[in-house]
C-alpha cells in the first residue's frame, strides 16, 4: 500500500470554544499517513477528506492524548530538585532517553514541587477545523527518513 503525504490547514479548539493552536498564517500541517505523526482520532477523519475539502472534527479525548492519570503527577521535595529557581509551567526531562516524558511545573510550595507527566490536553476532547491542502504519494526518501520534506515538512 503506497502511504501519502497529507497536508491541512487547522485550528484546534478546546472543550470551551478556546483556540489552542491554529495553523492559520503559517505553513499548513503536513504528516505521513500511517506513521502515528498526528492523534489517532484527527487522523482516522482526515484520511477520508480530499484536497478543498474543509470540515470540522471532534476528537474524544480518548482518541487524542488519552485520559489524564494521577499515577503520572508526583510530589517531589524542593530540596532534591537540581534548581532552586522553578516556576509553575516550567518544563523538564529527566533523561534524555527517546520517549522520556516531559515533566511540568504545576505547583509550587516553599517545600515541594508537585510535577505532571500528562500531556497537557490529555482528558480533553478536542475540536480541529480544517481545511485538506494537498493529498499525495509519499516519496521513498521521505518514508525512509519518516517525515515529510519540502513545504510543511522538514527541509533538509
Amino acid at each position: 500500500m503506497t502511504k501519502r503525504v497529507i497536508t491541512f490547514h487547522y485550528t484546534l479548539t478546546d472543550p470551551s470554544g478556546e483556540v489552542i493552536d491554529s495553523s492559520q498564517g503559517h505553513e499548513p500541517l503536513s504528516f505521513i499517513e500511517g506513521e502515528d505523526q498526528i492523534i489517532p482520532g484527527l487522523e482516522a477523519t482526515v484520511i477520508t477528506l480530499a484536497a478543498g475539502d474543509k470540515q470540522v472534527i471532534h476528537v474524544e479525548a480518548a482518541q487524542a492524548y488519552g485520559p489524564r492519570d494521577d499515577e503520572h503527577v508526583v510530589t517531589v521535595p524542593r530540596s532534591e530538585m537540581p534548581m532552586q529557581e522553578i516556576g509553575i509551567g516550567d518544563q523538564f526531562q529527566t533523561d534524555d532517553t527517546a520517549g522520556s516524558p516531559v515533566w511540568t511545573v504545576a505547583e509550587v510550595t516553599d517545600t515541594h514541587v508537585i510535577l505532571d507527566a500528562n500531556h497537557p490536553l490529555a482528558g480533553l476532547d478536542l475540536t480541529f477545523d480544517v481545511e485538506l491542502v494537498e493529498m499525495r504519494d509519499a516519496t521513498a526518501e521521505e518514508l525512509a527518513h519518516g517525515h515529510v520534506h519540502g513545504a510543511g515538512g522538514h527541509h533538509h
